[in-house]
């Protein structure tokens, strides 16, 4: 059964537009990479003492079910150099990719929190999304992506820098 994944990937350490990239090419082997927003250089929110990210949002046709999608993400962050224990939360990342929609699911695990719990309240996340699926439904907030760009207040610097 294939499903339309949504997923938002960020980079600061290293070579960010070369790490995303990378990224994108990793997923391929989880499904279809049938979108890629244009990068955006974000300003870092909560720990503002680090280099803005990089950030773009892919649209991914999968037959993976949602945790077998989530265990390959965090294999490819890891291949990647991720090391999440090491981290400090909201700190500097050579590769963070979270699931933000699957399909019209909503699911609430352990470890896993689909659609992701703080998309609506980040520019970094909309403004990516909004280019490429502007009219997908929020199955929780039932407002489309671009409504909740649009409901955001301002700040978040979120600046287009390249398209793919």
């Amino acid at each position: 059964m294939h499903k339309i994944v949504y997923l938002s990937l960020g980079s600061n350490l290293g070579d960010p537009a070369a790490n995303l990239n990378a990224a994108i090419a990793g997923l391929r082997a989880l499904g279809d990479v049938a979108a890629v927003s244009s990068f955006y250089e974000t300003e870092p929110i909560e720990l503002a003492a680090q280099p803005w990210f990089l950030n773009c949002v892919i649209k991914v046709d999968t037959e993976k079910m949602p945790k077998q999608l989530m265990s390959g993400i965090l294999d490819l962050e890891k291949e990647m150099g991720r090391r999440r224990q090491h981290q400090q939360k909201k700190g500097p990342r050579i590769i963070d990719i979270d699931i933000l929609l699957f399909g019209n699911s909503i699911i609430e695990t352990k470890g896993l929190t689909i659609p992701h719990p703080e998309m609506h309240q980040r520019r970094f996340v909309l403004e990516p999304l909004a280019e490429i699926a502007p009219e997908v439904r929020h199955p929780v907030f039932k407002r489309t992506v671009r409504e909740l760009r649009d409901a955001l207040p301002p700040g978040q610097a979120v600046r287009r820098i390249s398209t793919t």
